[in-house]
């Protein structure tokens, strides 16, 4: 079998080409149509908005940066046209109950003017209540009422006075009070010891007088209570009276505006009621509060009451609403109620209620982060609670957590229609969908947002198009054909396949900013392709910190990676760091050692607990491939030990399995490996080589030690033959394979690696599963377990010495 052949530079990068494009810069371009990258998102986010039913809210699904809030920006903003106007609401008092504010339902526009009238209404009511009761018309009239209750009592004592008089008895006042004192004439009472010289029979005809004219004093005393209750509830019919004319006037003025609202007239009526009825209570509260705008209710009566509280207002044209929330906390969602100190208590009023982002999109659409929802105490299971309901209650945390002591007020909920679009990661999705119960009855419609396209002509010309509609939201400058060439190309980079283009949106418009700065200061008319090179350049080079570090600890000889000769034992694997919004590879050196035992591959770096499950069944597959290839005949007599050399940190994946069974099986076989060579690929029991991920920074940080060190022609890097369609290398990559300085094999088996590696062939078996050239590879191996098998049944089973 031949070795593999190196691969071609144009296997190596796939390039666009501009004039395939078909433009000379994106001012030839329209606009791109979302659906035209994200047809099935769209199509479920069309879906969702059009149904009306109950539940059919939407999740829509997608990595950030992808572009999500921009896309579902646009489709509500042709929405938000068509549909019902929605509804202004308005909290005002409730006369009957002022602890449950009674919600108005306006239509959209309705709302700010009929706070406008109430304002006006307010500030007049004042002026027009003093007025009444400051004319001469009502001071007469309660001067009258004042005078006819005085004199009531003033006649009922001066008949009783008149009474003890006939029975020679006087009726005094004195400082203490009405006494009743025996008369000695018309002009002189009697002292007691006047009284005690009168005859016994006298003595006690006077003092049953007495006890019974000081009853009937008694009794009228009580009275006196009653009758001027009487005379206040006159003098307050009296002001009533007086405030009707005036009120229902300006009330009327006010009805022809709000003819066609039924709830709206009723509240108009429920305001003329109370002002009539409160009468000189009102008129001494507005007067003792003065005209401030702060309003003060608590059990006493105020003209501030017949105030609107506008809730939630719409523009009159009609167009539905779509509120960003960006702080998703529970009140910020479902509104709340603030409070004032007033005499050390917390009080509040119906003025005082706060929409929350619910009340503001009721009507239209709601946007949240799903993140921020959930991570916000309370708002989630809050958010599910309306939704489920099917209105909006306004609840606070010191309820929700029992930790209010005042009287809180239970404003009427809000009837509830409006669309929730949460915005979310897929793993935040299907969390939800498996532990959240009520979630997908809520959330019926996920809306799936493409990672990547297929780069295809007709996808590639609609990416063009993108680029094109992102420059001109960003008001940059255009782009040539060749600068959206490189960034097409830059796209299937950052999708890792050179086949494929990225939908992440965010990551192409930063670049394109920075492009577009460059060709600014160049004073250059166009972004051009070397603008955006000199963006990719300049973004790799501010992450390359820490690579640079790894690189010189290597190059100095701190971190042990060889590139040059052969060693049993021991091979260049490629390990991956990622770092925020970059990643880089740097080799890696992978040992095996082997000696005589049971069978067993001891992975170091799971014993010590550094390496995961999934390094951890890497191992665990080749091990398994050596004992179904060299262990049919007889049990494997091995113990081989596996390790990354100078690795401190966790080790995870399995794609480093191919350099490991290389590794191992050198060891078996004694036979060196190439150190010029670096090796990257998972395997599984058959000895196929598997595709990996970061494939292209492994070949290029492995190609960048090699410069480094100076390129001798036989360095180069083995990946998987699955992976060539993922290979979008550096362009100094690609030269040096041009050029013959470096080189990038694919391979399909384990047994095409070892010959790259070893440069022996790998050896088949026949049918009785031996290996019939023994200078190869795999016969070596079958060699290598024979003689630890030799030697572990010599050292178990030894020969018996004659004459023992």
């Amino acid at each position: 079998m031949p070795q593999p052949s190196p691969l071609q530079p144009e296997q190596l990068y796939k390039t666009c080409d501009p004039l395939a494009l078909g433009f000379a810069s994106t001012e030839e371009l329209p606009d791109l149509d979302a659906a035209q990258i994200h047809t099935r998102a769209v199509e479920a986010m069309h879906l969702g908005l059009d149904i009306r039913s109950h539940g059919y809210n939407l999740f829509v699904l997608g990595e950030t940066g992808s572009g999500r809030h921009a896309i579902i920006q646009q489709l509500l903003e042709a929405e938000r046209q068509a549909g019902d106007p929605p509804a202004d609401w308005c909290y005002v008092y409730n006369f009957d109950d002022p602890s449950k504010p009674n919600l108005l339902h306006l239509p959209c526009g309705r709302g700010s003017g009929l706070r406008a009238d109430m304002q006006r209404f307010v500030q007049e009511l004042t002026p027009a209540i003093n007025a009444v009761f400051q004319g001469d018309e009502y001071r007469s009239r309660v001067e009258a009422l004042q005078d006819e209750e005085k004199q009531r009592e003033v006649s009922a004592l001066q008949d009783l006075g008149d009474e003890a008089s006939k029975l020679g008895i006087a009726l005094m006042r004195t400082p203490a009070g009405f006494t009743l004192v025996p008369m000695k004439d018309a002009d002189n009472t009697m002292t007691p010891e006047d009284v005690e010289k009168l005859p016994k029979e006298r003595q006690e005809e006077l003092a049953e007088h007495i006890k019974n004219l000081r009853e009937r004093l008694h009794k009228l005393f009580k009275e006196f209570p009653r009758w001027r209750g009487e005379a206040q509830n006159r003098l307050k019919q009296a002001g009533s009276e007086a405030l009707r004319d005036t009120v229902t006037h300006m009330v009327d003025d006010l009805r022809p505006r709000y003819a066609d609202l039924a709830d709206v007239s009723s509240y108009l009526d429920a305001v003329l009621q109370d002002i009539v009825e409160s009468g000189e209570s009102l008129h001494e509260t507005s007067h003792s509060e003065g005209d401030t705008e702060t309003t003060i209710i608590s059990g006493s009566i105020s003209v501030q009451r017949y105030l609107v509280n506008l809730l939630v207002e719409n523009p009159a044209d009609g167009q539905r609403p779509v509120v960003y929330e960006d702080h998703p906390t529970l009140q910020n969602l479902v509104g709340r109620i603030e409070h004032y100190v007033h005499m050390g208590t917390l009080m509040s009023n119906f003025t005082l209620i706060r929409a929350g982002a619910l009340h503001r999109a009721n009507g239209g659409f709601l946007v949240l982060d799903a993140t921020k929802v959930l991570s916000q105490p309370f708002a989630w299971d809050g958010l599910k609670r309306c939704l489920k309901a099917g209105v909006v209650r306004i609840e606070s945390l010191s309820d929700l957590i029992g930790l209010s002591s005042t009287v809180q007020l239970e404003p009427k909920p809000m009837p509830l229609d409006l669309k929730i679009v949460l915005i979310g990661e897929r793993l935040v999705y299907y969390l939800l969908s498996q532990y959240d119960p009520e979630f997908v009855s809520l959330f019926k419609i996920n809306a799936d947002m493409e990672s990547e396209i297929d780069r295809n002509p007709g996808n590639t010309a609609a990416y063009a198009r993108l680029i094109a509609t992102l420059a001109r939201r960003e008001q940059l400058l255009p782009l040539s054909a060749g600068a959206v060439a490189r960034l097409i190309e830059h796209a299937s980079r950052l999708a890792s396949d050179a086949q494929r283009l990225t939908t992440q949106t965010q990551a192409m418009d930063d670049l394109m900013r920075e492009a577009s700065h460059f060709a600014a200061s160049g004073q250059a008319p166009l972004i051009e392709r070397v603008h955006v090179q000199n963006a990719i350049d300049v973004h790799r080079h501010r992450n390359q910190r820490i690579e640079e570090r790894y690189r010189d600890e290597i190059l100095r000889g701190q971190l042990l990676v060889t590139t040059e000769g052969a060693h049993v034992g021991q091979v260049n694997g490629l390990a991956v760091v990622p770092l925020g919004n970059s990643s880089f590879a740097h080799p890696v050196r992978i040992t095996a050692t082997v000696r005589v035992g049971e069978g067993e591959v001891v992975d170091i770096e799971r014993e010590v607990k550094l390496g995961g499950p999934i390094h951890s069944k890497g191992v665990l597959i080749l091990s398994s491939f050596l004992a179904a290839r060299f262990g049919r005949h007889a049990p494997l007599s091995l113990k081989a030990s596996l390790v990354f050399e100078q690795s401190y940190g966790g080790v995870e994946g399995d794609s480093a399995s191919l350099a490991e069974l290389a590794a191992l099986l050198s060891a078996l076989a004694g036979l060196p490996l190439s150190q010029a060579r670096g090796v990257t690929g998972s395997v599984n029991q058959f000895g196929q080589v598997q595709a990996v991920g970061g494939i292209n920074e492994k070949i290029e940080g492995f190609f960048d030690i090699c410069v480094a060190r100076g390129l001798s022609g036989d360095q180069g890097v083995l990946i998987p033959a699955s992976n060539v369609c993922h290979l979008m290398l550096r362009q100094d990559v690609v030269d040096a394979v041009r050029g013959g300085r470096f080189q990038v094999w694919a391979v399909h088996t384990v047994d095409e690696a070892l010959e790259l590696l070893t440069g022996a062939v790998a050896g088949g078996a026949d049918l009785h599963g031996e290996w019939p050239d023994p200078s190869s590879v795999n016969a070596r191996v079958a060699a290598g377990l024979k003689d630890l098998a030799q030697v572990r049944q010599a050292y178990f089973h030894p020969k018996k010495i004659p004459g023992a």
